[in-house]
């Protein structure tokens, strides 16, 4: 994780009528109240259920400790895979994170199941952990009745899972209308300040890359930030589809052939506001998708029948550089190449470093370009990691996350 944000005021976020305003953690006077915090300890673990990466365990910490360092009684409670409502089976409980939330904060973390109804005592200055909250029936369905009996639990929920913002459950969305006050916990208000900073009062120019294998799946994406931003660099498959929209030769590449017109309709878009699409001008080309695979550079235009085109060249990569180093703020999701070959990975190096070496506001967020900021070293030169993916995602679309939605209503 990087540092938290620069500072970008207090509640307000976006401009003009679509200004985000919501009650923060620490604005609410917690002392001695019943506090419910959902957070997002979906950590990934081995065959033996020994947790591999605690970085959303250590995330969430921030709220717990605000909490019981004001006197409060502090619930807590996530999901943890994809449990089937009703059970509980050993794959699904969060009974190792309760042990690493308890090593990480040096005290015990009792864990509660069959807590929806109460029935089990939390008192001042204590923090439970509550069994998986995806095994309660209607938590996916977002079930009214469960958050009104989860709200009896408590007198102010806090909403610290970014990463399921953007799912209407019980627990991210209806106990946040239910609760008696509701509000932001430090990492959801964080990632909202970063987000807004970024996509809706930027400096300019404004330079967004999107990485990834399918233009379908980031059409929207696409779309939206083609109406907003003035550079638009695009990698892996989705430039291949874009090369294609360009005329230029893919040879056996990964790409969307049923998505050409509408990556020349993005095309267009930003070449009639001025703005533009930069297109590779060389290209890292292989025989076959592995490891120890040949690469070859050459220039755009000679790509075999073939070829598979792995990463950018190093003239688009120092075109590319040159944009970022120009820039005022810039958002990143996904690699611009298969930069987990060492042969394929240099495009995507010299964009992370041309990123920590600018002087914009950057901001990235997606699993494959969290690997790339692990794997570069740049992590304490982002201005702002995002540890949201699919909510992340739907941010730089424009849709509403029903879990903010519901944060301002309360507010």
């Amino acid at each position: 994780m990087s540092a938290a944000p620069r500072s970008i005021g207090a509640a307000r976020l976006l401009e003009g009528s679509n200004s985000m305003h919501f009650r923060r953690l620490n604005e609410v006077d917690v002392a001695g109240k019943r506090v419910f915090i959902r957070a997002d300890l979906n950590v990934p673990q081995d065959d033996a259920l020994r947790i591999t990466d605690d970085t959303r365990i250590r995330a969430s910490l921030p709220a717990i400790e605000h909490c019981l360092d004001a006197g409060a009684a502090v619930m807590v409670t996530s999901h943890l895979g994809r449990p089937k409502e009703g059970v509980v089976r050993a794959e699904d409980s969060l009974a190792p994170v309760a042990a690493r939330i308890g090593q990480l904060l040096g005290r015990e973390v009792r864990l509660v199941g069959n807590w929806v109804d109460g029935g089990f005592e939390v008192r001042a200055g204590e923090v439970v952990l509550l069994e998986n909250c995806r095994c309660n029936v209607g938590e996916k369905s977002d079930d009214p009745g469960l958050a009104r009996r989860m709200a009896a639990l408590c007198d102010v929920y806090v909403n610290d899972a970014f990463g399921t913002a953007h799912r209407a459950e019980a627990t991210t969305h209806a106990l946040a209308l239910a609760a008696p006050i509701a509000c932001a916990g430090p990492l959801m208000a964080a990632e909202l300040d970063a987000l807004g900073r970024a996509l809706n009062s930027p400096r300019r120019p404004l330079v967004a890359i999107v990485g990834g294998s399918k233009v379908s799946t980031k059409l929207s994406i696409l779309q939206a930030l083609a109406a907003k931003v003035d550079q638009l660099i695009v990698g892996g498959g989705i430039a291949n589809t874009f090369l294609l929209a360009a005329g230029l030769p893919i040879g056996r590449s990964l790409a969307e052939r049923e998505m050409v017109e509408q990556a020349r309709a993005v095309l267009d878009a930003m070449s009639a506001r001025g703005a533009a699409v930069p297109i590779p001008v060389d290209v890292v080309c292989a025989k076959e998708f592995s490891a120890s695979a040949q690469a070859v550079t050459k220039p755009v235009e000679q790509v075999s029948d073939d070829d598979l085109v792995l990463d950018i060249g190093p003239r688009t990569a120092g075109v590319l550089a040159g944009l970022l180093k120009q820039a005022g703020t810039i958002v990143w999701n996904g690699p611009v190449g298969v930069f987990e070959f060492d042969a394929f990975s240099h495009g995507t190096r010299v964009v992370a470093d041309a990123i920590a070496q600018s002087d914009a506001y950057s901001i990235a967020g997606g699993g494959d370009t969290v690997a790339a900021i692990s794997r570069f070293g740049v992590a304490d030169r982002i201005d702002y990691i995002s540890t949201g993916g699919g909510a992340f995602l739907e941010f730089l679309e424009g849709r509403t996350l029903p879990a903010v939605e519901a944060l301002q209503q309360r507010a």
